[in-house]
């Protein structure tokens, strides 16, 4: 098989709202749906295949089944599958947080480190999200801040509006705001380190765990240099480039491409629907669907009036 459609698991953080059910038919994670997750090879979070052979295993054991190749050279460099990529739904504001780089996370969590991007789906009117600092700090004033709770005084607030890419590097602390619909792409890790959140309570009363050491030990303190997207992708680095496409009724075309031994293509429909072909197979596509095709699929096209998201290995 050359298309896979995959199903996501979905997530209930406490600041999510239900966008993701409502306009983009997830399955319900609880009262709230915050993410769901839409190529994970995470444990115990892995994306299940839908069509099929492979429907109902998951894309874990699809990889297993069919061998490494499926997910193209480029890959060959990383242990495990390299990336994760997530649709995020923020009604309320994200705590304050940052993650570490592969070096800290394999020694304290024997997992990978994590850099990410976010492309921003919709965003109510004000919105924003932290995106480090509006100045440089010292460790200590860091510290004092995260004590006294004024750390947001000193947060470059960055506000955003449909179509914004914000690239997020390792070390760089951040936070999502609160009426925020986006499509996050990271590396295939969930290490997250919290430094601040607003004082709330889980769904059993209890304060969430902060993780302030190992956040002092792994933040930029100084403000961030913004990445801009270069070679026509809209992010680019060493886990994953993101390639953003746009068929609308005006262009009347479809969009072509080749799916080579080098790497895995993951395409995500942000807005849209249509059909996407592969070789000889054909899916009908709609908003909020997700597709798989690995290493070796050859020729492929996309149809119908849409926006999309491709991730792949370059």
């Amino acid at each position: 098989m050359s298309l896979l459609k995959l199903k996501a698991t979905t997530k209930d953080y406490l600041w999510g709202g239900n966008k993701l059910v409502q306009d983009f038919g997830k399955t319900p994670a609880g009262e709230v749906t915050a993410e769901s997750w839409e190529l994970s090879c995470y444990p115990g979070s892995e994306s299940v295949i839908e069509n099929g052979e492979f429907a109902n295993k998951t894309i874990i054991e699809y990889i297993e089944k069919n061998g490494r190749g499926v997910l193209g050279s480029k890959c060959e460099q990383f242990k495990d599958f390299p990336v994760l990529i997530k649709f995020i739904d923020a009604k309320k504001d994200l705590s304050l947080q940052v993650h570490p780089s592969d070096e800290y996370a394999k020694e304290h969590e024997n997992q990978y480190g994590k850099t990410e991007m976010w492309y921003i789906i919709d965003a109510e009117k004000d919105a924003f999200l932290y995106y480090g600092f509006n100045r440089e700090i010292k460790k200590e004033e860091f510290a004092a801040r995260i004590e006294n709770q004024t750390l947001t005084e000193v947060l470059n607030a960055y506000p955003v509006k449909k179509g914004d890419v914000i690239f997020i590097e390792s070390g760089t602390l951040h936070a999502i705001g609160a009426g925020i619909l986006l499509a996050e792409i990271q590396q295939n890790s969930n290490v997250t380190y919290r430094v601040y959140d607003y004082g709330r309570r889980d769904k059993n009363g209890n304060l969430r765990e902060l993780h302030v050491e190992k956040a002092m030990d792994v933040t930029t303190l100084a403000p961030v240099a913004e990445v801009k997207p270069n070679n026509g992708h809209i992010a680019s680095c060493k886990y994953f480039t993101v390639d953003k496409v746009v068929i609308s009724q005006k262009d009347d075309t479809k969009f072509c491409g080749n799916v080579g031994k080098d790497s895995f293509l993951h395409v995500l429909i942000v807005d849209g629907s249509g059909v996407i072909r592969c070789e000889n197979e054909e899916m009908v596509y709609k908003k909020g669907d997700s597709f798989f095709l690995p290493a070796g699929s050859g020729n492929y096209e996309i149809e119908g009036c849409c926006e999309a998201l491709l991730t792949y290995e370059e």
